[in-house]
């Protein structure tokens, strides 16, 4: 299939390699969907929101009630990635899969609730096995009915006051890169406060040894961070096309990744996100960004920005006429 996709693209009307990345995100997609003509059927984004109990540590400058505040933003429609993909065609979901708030009932939000935050793991580790399994599984079934209504391509965000210090964590252990590297100011933590967090982290990290992927996502992770994971594993089961966002997100494909080991192939990586270790994420993933735009807000922003960009690169890919189809003369 690489092969008659690459022949595909070079025959266009257009020098070889002219296209630059779209040529590359046109070859991803055709791989990832097995076909030499691509489509983007009914993209979706999903938002994942829960609660850390971290943030009780001070480690982030909002208050946790901005967890909720935030979904209830999300749910009238007022947020940047309701914006993003108002304008861009996605459908946007939203997941409670562990806020620390009744939200009413009646509200579009998917009630995936499995406890009201993660608990704080300076005392002790953020979810049980079995909470961290639950919110897998949950991840997982959500995807399932996406991709029953005929999604095929799909995309992750999250809202949770906090979830910079579990990614810090996750990257630290799994790529076993130093705590300091890991971690960056988040919501905006700066001097005093950045490096407040930073000895919290390090005393967390020290504290613990987990030994497999799921214990070190139960220890370190967060309720929608684990929701993500058994998002992406269901995604790639399913064989969608899967847009990745930034440094929390990543995080999550991590621990999906180490879970199993072909969930990257389905990845297309949509933005370099300004949050201090999500550049040394991508490479570690050896990805090829679409985007650098500075972002560092999360909720999927990134992912609903590069859409437009993948969809070009299909169109390019369906659409643009070839030498033959044309009649213009190939180079010798």
């Amino acid at each position: 299939m690489r092969e008659q996709l690459q022949k595909k693209i070079d025959l266009k009307t257009k020098p070889t390699g002219s296209l630059g990345q779209l040529e590359d995100i046109a070859m991803q997609v055709g791989l990832i969907q097995n076909t030499l003509s691509p489509s983007i059927n009914k993209p979706t984004i999903i938002v994942f929101a829960a609660d850390h109990g971290i943030a009780d540590e001070g480690v982030s400058p909002y208050p946790k009630e901005v967890t909720w505040q935030m979904v209830m933003n999300f749910v009238a429609g007022g947020a940047a990635i309701n914006v993003f993909c108002r304008k861009n065609g996605i459908t946007l979901k939203v997941v409670d899969a562990g806020v620390d708030y009744a939200f009413p009932n009646g509200i579009p939000v998917i009630n995936a609730k499995i406890a009201n935050g993660s608990r704080n793991m300076r005392k002790e580790p953020a979810m049980t096995i079995a909470e961290c399994e639950a919110a897998i599984n949950k991840g997982r079934e959500i995807v399932r009915n996406e991709h029953a209504a005929g999604c095929n391509t799909i995309g992750f965000g999250e809202m949770g006051i906090g979830n910079t210090s579990p990614a810090a964590l996750l990257m630290h252990r799994v790529m076993k890169m130093p705590i300091e590297e890991c971690v960056g100011a988040g919501a905006g933590m700066v001097g005093p406060a950045l490096q407040h967090k930073l000895n919290i982290l390090k005393e967390v990290s020290e504290k613990y040894n987990p030994t497999s992927p799921l214990e070190t996502l139960a220890t370190f992770g967060g309720l929608e961070i684990a929701m993500m994971v058994g998002a992406y594993l269901e995604a790639a089961k399913l064989g969608m096309m899967i847009l990745v966002d930034g440094f929390i997100t990543t995080s999550a494909l991590l621990i999906a990744c180490e879970m199993n080991a072909d969930v990257r192939n389905h990845c297309i990586f949509c933005h370099y996100s300004n949050e201090q270790g999500h550049g040394k994420m991508l490479d570690f993933f050896k990805a090829d960004p679409i985007l650098k735009l500075r972002l560092r807000l999360g909720e999927g922003t990134g992912a609903a920005l590069a859409l437009p960009i993948i969809e070009s690169a299909v169109a390019f890919l369906n659409e643009m006429a070839s030498f033959e189809d044309a009649g213009v003369s190939n180079k010798e």
